[in-house]
């Protein structure tokens, strides 16, 4: 069978067409319906992203597969809304055949790396380099059968949480959950909430770039079945204890930017309000909470199992691809050998809150 045509555009360009086409896709596929795989998440990253392109393959001019990338200096590209995005790769026809360097040449790219590659991207997985857990709770069966899940596997963990709840509403004022809250200020106490934690345990606070926080307003008012911004809210006696923005599609919530209010730390209220989000998320029909990838004790109470998700670069030859090599490999390398050595690890999270420390004097 020929290769497609790819033609290079940016996100404004696709029209009515392509967003039914790349659902229609995306439905086709084996994998779950993550939301940041839809066109509305790509669009949205183009609307604060100049760099952002979609490539758009076509078989006899019907569209048949999208690839959405951001392109870089020096042609090195990487994975849209990279350092934000939870689930990466391309839409394509199960029918498609392509070689990847073809794609990279028709995108311009002499690399495109990826960090959250998801499982079932057969086109990448090749030149993939590491495999990571994204746990996930299964909320097929609904919210109760859930719970007997967790009386099984972490029943102290639930026990502790709704005596929290309890002790929150005892000592704190009546507690109310919002699923899709709507008020900006809301968001906003979240978004300070975030920040302050980011500084606190001395990592890069992504919301000081304009552009995330950009994209995450306008995902706030974003609602399409694909992808829909979903503010969570947790309040005691009208107050806002814990909250949380993610995206979701039809079947599945994607955990993004979770925070609660420090000064009730003790109170545990983050899993409170993650407990009541998933099973306000079972009533509306979400199958999977994917909680991301990432190692916290937290995801290991809660989750029914893992989904895998992939790091990785398509290079192609040339110097180009070399000098990308030398940029991110050695990095790459010195972050692995950290996170597979437990003491190691260990000392680099001690170090980061020193570091969070100095910046909060």
């Amino acid at each position: 069978m020929n290769p497609p045509r790819i033609d290079v555009v940016h996100p404004d360009a696709l029209g009515s067409g392509d967003v039914e086409v790349w659902s229609e896709l995306r439905s086709r596929a084996t994998t779950t319906h993550n939301p940041f795989m839809s066109a509305e998440f790509t669009r949205a990253v183009g609307r604060v992203r100049a760099d952002t392109r979609v490539a758009v393959l076509r078989r006899g001019g019907e569209p048949v597969g999208y690839f959405p990338y951001q392109h870089g200096r020096w042609g090195h590209g990487h994975a849209l809304g990279m350092g934000v995005s939870d689930c990466q790769g391309a839409v394509l026809h199960p029918d498609v055949d392509l070689d990847p360097r073809q794609l990279m040449r028709a995108c311009s790219l002499n690399a495109w790396e990826f960090n959250h590659l998801e499982a079932g991207q057969d086109l990448f997985l090749p030149y993939a380099t590491g495999e990571f857990a994204s746990p996930f709770v299964d909320l097929t069966r609904g919210f109760v059968r859930y719970e007997d899940h967790l009386r099984a596997h972490s029943r102290k963990f639930l026990k502790a949480a709704r005596a929290q709840e309890r002790r929150m509403d005892r000592h704190l004022g009546p507690l109310r959950y919002v699923h899709d809250e709507r008020d900006p200020a809301a968001l906003r106490t979240l978004l300070a909430w975030k920040s302050a934690q980011y500084r606190r345990t001395g990592r890069r606070d992504p919301f000081a770039q304009p552009w995330i926080a950009r994209l995450v307003t306008m995902l706030a008012d974003t609602r399409s079945p694909h992808c829909s911004g979903i503010l969570s809210v947790l309040y005691a006696a009208g107050r806002p204890v814990a909250a949380h923005f993610g995206l979701r599609s039809r079947t599945v919530f994607s955990c993004w930017f979770p925070s609660y209010d420090r000064e009730l730390a003790t109170y545990s209220p983050g899993r409170v309000l993650y407990l009541r989000m998933m099973e306000a998320a079972a009533a509306a029909g979400v199958h999977v909470f994917d909680f991301g990838r990432g190692q916290a004790a937290y995801k290991d109470s809660f989750k029914t199992g893992d989904l895998l998700v992939h790091e990785g670069a398509v290079r192609a030859a040339g110097p180009g691809a070399v000098l990308h090599w030398l940029r991110r490999e050695p990095v790459r390398a010195a972050h692995g050998f950290v996170r597979d050595r437990p003491a190691l690890r260990a000392a680099a999270v001690r170090t980061l809150r020193t570091i969070g420390d100095v910046r909060e004097r």
